[in-house]
């Protein structure tokens, strides 16, 4: 059934000791009061490779266990969260470092990270959320932030503060301290929340400069058509508005109908970094009678935001809905001065900061940063987007995830759903999905698909009334309308549904969902498509695209069920097993006729040409020329106005979308090029023809031995298991150290007596190279293997390794 559109401050430390004191004390006029104890206690039982399942009778308990049990395993990264949300990365680590989240999102200098975040601490805006009704987190959130930084407070006393760390990375680091405060953690959680908006532009932010004679801004001749070949094109401009397109996921939920077990299934793999701020940690989170859920959770989240219950799975993958929309509004006379609706002049707001910053010689400072706002945003100055700031207009982004705080709301109360349905409608009513779609089944057999995320309310009608001629470019090729500035409180508003969580976002009615009970998958592309025979239209166009290709990636993803379909129903081992296939559907597309070796034979590729003719198109250990196909698939011309990108013999055809384009063109000159400079790369880096993919691909997550591991490139190949090279990598003298992809992966399985729960975390529990959880993990991912996660008491006993109560 699809849902039809348009139908519609103290530390906690020293509050801690100032609360033991008011305790202890006794007024001699007064009865003696029994001490009431601790504020928190929760018990920690880890099982095999680190897993914690934590156990409270509160939900501040239950954060504060989850605080010191992350704090435990992952005490850098979680350290340097804080420190960033601080906005005091340039007082500790200088303001010249660079600081990248790896996920395309918040790239930039220490110095340019701290401006904005000062900037928002000097306009609270996260206090400003956390005293919204509408806009603001719920009790037990609230209760579940507070536990875990008194968690992590608690587990940094009890080790002698940063003197007792054993990681390399950060011990005896003099920024940490046992000191944490909700406060940090909630600007944690809002940096998170607006990676894919006001955080991708930190740059153009923070760097932006009013027009000189100089340097007058102006964007490209190819924004007013002169120049055509200089226009970025639809992929160029969308990568460059949304971040980094290896930041994805594949999601795949059988229902009962299409299940050997007749009740629900999920195969989830979010694709994300081995390292830094958006590693995933694993826990399990009970209340007893109350809550109980297990899975995956950020660092710096003290709830499951990928995992399961007894009930109901979900997964997450990126969504192709915008978070923004940029407004553009006319200067006159000056380039601070702007036209508003009534006609009159308004003044750019302009933001100075002021940032601490180590010198070189160690001494403190201070630097100055500026930055501009109008009433919808930060004015940004990005002409590589066609949004400069140029003598006739500036651009400044309205961020509708920077207008929430209910992040952690939506994925708690996602864990106490009861069935697919009941997800769905506690993630509505969170308000808080913050750039992801929904994938989930359940113990009755139903599955979903939904992009019920936080999007702008711009309609197609309320685009077409509103666009500037700059802002119907970006809507053309990227989807993105840019609308005017003038009429932005009125005219040009974002709209509010009835049905809305809160104002300025689409509501329910407006969102794409399904509900099923064969089968739904989301690999990253749009909505439209969650099934081949379900086709979702009708939907605004800034959630995503419709009757659109659809990646190679996507495409195996549904190949992987069509063809277990095609043998019978599926089983949870052969639904586990998709996982680690690692077939290359570029490579069984492209190979067809004899097209990929008659392209190598044509490129003189000599020895790699029968090599290719062996290969078994997959990317296992063993498997012996995917090497050659990455490199020249990643040299392939993407889709251009010069229709260079146009190497298919049989395009792309809306009744067909699984099984097209297809037909690769031997004989394209640019196709083979492609394979020529792959060739020639290979050699000139020493690689053997015949090099096994194993000898090649290892993880590079830092601490790591050369783990061989299968999986591939992800869109360009169709690899579903996807991994790639991003950011500091340990075993550098490898071909391909990875460090991103495949992450949290998770198979789980209904059945008539509980959850069989398949889990692997690819890179370990912990980011502490001495740890014995840091690399256990990725050793049984390379070898195909996966974790049974403990879920029922019995199973949690059976595999302990140990058990303690912290109090606080």
């Amino acid at each position: 059934m699809a849902i039809s559109p348009r139908r519609r401050a103290l530390s906690l430390a020293a509050a801690a000791a100032l609360l033991a004191t008011l305790t202890t004390v006794t007024l001699s006029s007064a009865p003696t009061v029994a001490d009431p104890g601790p504020a928190y206690s929760a018990t920690i039982t880890r099982t095999e490779h680190g897993i914690p399942h934590i156990q409270a009778g509160d939900f501040g308990s239950l954060g504060f266990g989850s605080g010191y049990a992350t704090a435990q395993t992952d005490i850098c990264t979680l350290a340097d969260v804080v420190l960033t949300a601080r906005g005091e990365r340039s007082r500790y680590l200088g303001p010249d470092g660079k600081y990248d989240d790896l996920v395309g999102g918040m790239s930039g200098t220490n110095l340019q990270v701290d401006a904005l975040v000062t900037d928002l601490h000097n306009r609270k805006v996260v206090e400003g959320l956390l005293a919204s009704t509408s806009a603001g987190p719920g009790a037990e959130a609230r209760a579940m932030v507070t536990g875990y930084a008194a968690g992590v407070n608690k587990y940094l006393a009890e080790i002698g503060g940063s003197a007792g760390i054993t990681d390399p990375q950060c011990r005896n680091a003099a920024w940490i301290q046992p000191n944490a405060t909700p406060m940090d953690v909630w600007y944690g959680v809002y940096l998170a929340n607006i990676i894919g908006s006001t955080g991708h532009f930190l740059q153009q932010i923070v760097g932006a400069t009013p027009p000189s004679l100089k340097d007058p801004g102006l964007p490209s001749l190819a924004t007013f058509g002169i120049v055509p070949p200089e226009l970025p094109t639809s992929e160029e401009l969308t990568a460059r508005l949304t971040g980094d397109s290896e930041f994805g996921s594949n999601a795949t939920a059988i229902g009962g109908d299409d299940s050997t077990t007749g009740r629900g299934m999920l195969l989830g793999n979010p694709h994300f970094p081995w390292n830094g701020r958006y590693r995933f940690t694993q826990q399990q989170l009970t209340i007893p009678g109350q809550y109980d859920v297990a899975g995956a959770s950020l660092i710096g989240s003290p709830v499951v935001n990928i995992g399961w219950n007894k009930n109901v799975a979900w997964s997450h993958t990126v969504s192709t809905a915008y978070r923004f929309t940029p407004y553009e509004y006319r200067t006159v006379l000056s380039p601070f001065l702007y036209l508003s609706s009534n006609g009159l002049l308004k003044k750019v707001e302009k933001r100075v900061v002021e940032v601490t910053v180590k010198k070189t010689d160690g001494t403190l400072g201070t630097v100055t940063e500026d930055m501009y706002r109008t009433p919808q945003g930060y004015v940004i100055d990005d002409p590589s987007t066609l949004m400069g700031w140029t003598p006739l207009s500036f651009f400044a982004i309205r961020d509708a995830n920077g207008e929430q705080l209910r992040t952690i709301d939506t994925f708690l109360n996602m864990g106490k759903a009861t069935n697919v349905h009941d997800l769905l409608a506690r993630q509505d009513a969170g308000g808080g999905m913050p750039w992801v779609n929904t994938t989930a089944a359940d113990r009755t057999g139903e599955v979903l698909y939904a992009d019920h995320s936080v999007v702008p309310n711009v309609s197609d009608k309320l685009a077409g009334l509103c666009m500037t001629p700059i802002g119907r470019v970006t809507n053309l090729l990227a989807g993105l309308p840019g609308l005017d500035g003038t009429f932005a409180d009125n005219l040009c508003k974002w709209g509010t549904d009835a049905d809305a969580q809160r104002p300025g976002i689409f509501g329910t009615a407006n969102l794409p969902a399904t509900f099923r009970r064969d089968w739904v998958m989301n690999a990253n592309d749009s909505y439209w498509l969650p099934n081949p025979a379900q086709e979702l239209e009708g939907y605004d166009r800034i959630i995503g695209c419709e009757n659109c290709v659809r990646t190679l990636r996507t495409r195996m993803v549904d190949r992987y069920v069509m063809d277990a379909l095609a043998q019978g129903k599926i089983s949870p081992d052969q639904l586990a097993g998709f996982e680690h296939q690692n077939r290359v559907l570029g490579a069984e597309v492209m190979s067809e006729n004899g097209d990929l070796v008659k392209i190598c034979q044509n490129a003189d590729g000599g020895d790699a040409c029968p090599v290719l003719a062996a290969w078994d198109k997959h990317s296992n250990v063993d498997s012996v020329g995917n090497h050659i196909f990455e490199e020249f698939v990643k040299r392939l011309p993407k889709k251009g106005l010069l229709g260079q990108g146009k190497y298919w013999e049989v395009g792309f055809d809306r009744n067909d979308p699984v099984n097209t384009p297809r037909n690769i063109d031997e004989d394209n000159k640019h196709v083979v090029a492609a394979m020529r400079d792959a060739i020639a790369f290979l050699r000139s880096q020493g690689v053997p023809m015949d090099a096994t993919w194993g000898s090649l691909q290892v993880s590079g997550d830092r601490g790591a031995p050369a783990i061989p591991l299968g999986g591939g490139l992800g869109d360009q190949a169709g690899n579903a298991n996807a991994l790639a090279t991003k950011g500091v990598v340990a075993n550098g003298g490898f071909f391909r150290p990875v460090t991103y992809g495949s992450s949290h992966i998770q198979a789980i399985a209904f059945t008539d007596t509980g959850v069989d729960a398949r889990t692997i975390l690819t890179y370990g529990q912990s980011d502490d190279p001495t740890s014995p959880w840091s690399s256990d993990q990725t050793a049984l991912f390379g070898a195909k293997q996966w974790v049974s996660f403990p879920f029922t008491p019995a199973q949690i006993a059976g595999q302990q390794i140990s058990s303690v109560t912290v109090t606080g």
